[in-house]
């Protein structure tokens, strides 16, 4: 298991985020997220466990790109936004707030999906450990999520020739015709995810979108927002997760630029994947490996397929 003092830690990252900037809620939302990989899989191997434990020192100790170093005027250091808030009474009615905020900025696609996979990171947190649910840490979150409103989809590369374009400036009406998935529910969004994750080729390099990490924990992120008492948030969140997949198929193979996809050897779940001396912490794997490790065991727990979601565990190392 993974200790148990992460989880507060995190919450209260989460909710301080808000002052140093909307990216900020990566290093809160990686240490709730890892902590949360132990409850899922609590026979993980010991390896597995310090490897995740790991990867939490190094973000609240200022490792993460997304932290002071994205925000060089920030008053806070990384490792002050873990800090403790003063003692206050829990009102497990607060977590609504987080969500009242999110419904104002879920119908698109906002930053590769991290609108909704911070909030549905702190709900699922929240909701299952009420007790942290202080009108500090929901106000703090409330205003994280905030920061979202008005953020465009991210962007993706397009080659030499276009460069970087943001996705609100892309046109996406010739995806239906290039076979890509379509679907309008939580079913057909974790099929069509786990269909991407399975069908991963190193030799076709896409960059853009937070790549297919972030397509997996938007989806997953959704997942929880039924899970967890939302449903009447999930038709637009469904939504705007679909433009964020065609979005991320719209980018073009970069491979001859850039050279294949860098790929691991062993899966994270497993022990080798630590002690092999070459866990990479490129690509910002930092704050994400932990989250993509989490958000794929929800969406394994949202399909039936269980020959789908063992398929999609084998590829997750071309994630990692």
């Amino acid at each position: 298991m993974i200790n148990f003092l992460y989880l507060s830690k995190g919450l209260n990252a989460m909710a301080r985020a808000h002052r140093m900037g909307s990216m900020a809620g990566h290093l809160g939302a990686a240490v709730v997220a890892g902590y949360f990989v132990g409850e899922q899989r609590p026979d993980l191997e010991a390896e597995v466990n310090q490897g995740i434990e790991g990867d939490l020192e190094r973000v609240i100790a200022g490792e993460s790109v997304f932290g002071k170093r994205m925000t060089k005027n920030a008053k806070l250091t990384d490792s002050e936004l873990f800090e403790a808030f003063p003692k206050e009474k829990p009102d497990e009615r607060l977590i609504d707030d987080i969500a009242e905020a999110l419904a104002k900025n879920i119908a698109l696609p906002r930053e590769s999906g991290h609108n909704v996979i911070f909030a549905s990171i702190a709900i699922h947190a929240l909701k299952e450990h009420p007790e942290f649910a202080t009108p500090s840490v929901i106000d703090g979150i409330r205003k994280l999520i905030g920061l979202f409103d008005k953020s465009h989809p991210g962007s993706g590369y397009y080659g030499k020739a276009k460069g970087r374009i943001t996705g609100n400036k892309v046109t996406l009406a010739d995806m239906a015709a290039e076979g890509a998935p379509h679907y309008t529910d939580i079913p057909g969004m974790v099929d069509a995810v786990l269909d991407e994750i399975i069908n991963q080729d190193p030799n076709n390099h896409r960059q853009g979108y937070g790549g297919l990490l972030h397509v997996n924990n938007h989806a997953a992120a959704i997942t929880e927002l039924a899970q967890y008492g939302y449903p009447e948030l999930v038709p637009a969140a469904v939504a705007a997760h679909h433009r964020h997949l065609l979005l991320w198929r719209s980018l073009p193979n970069v491979a001859d630029e850039f050279g294949p996809e860098a790929f691991s050897e062993y899966n994270p779940f497993t022990a080798a994947y630590w002690t092999s001396g070459k866990v990479p912490y490129d690509r910002a794997l930092l704050t994400h490996r932990v989250k993509t490790m989490f958000g794929f065991n929800e969406l394994a727990e949202a399909t039936d397929n269980d020959l789908k979601e063992k398929s999609a565990f084998e590829k997750l190392r071309y994630m990692m």
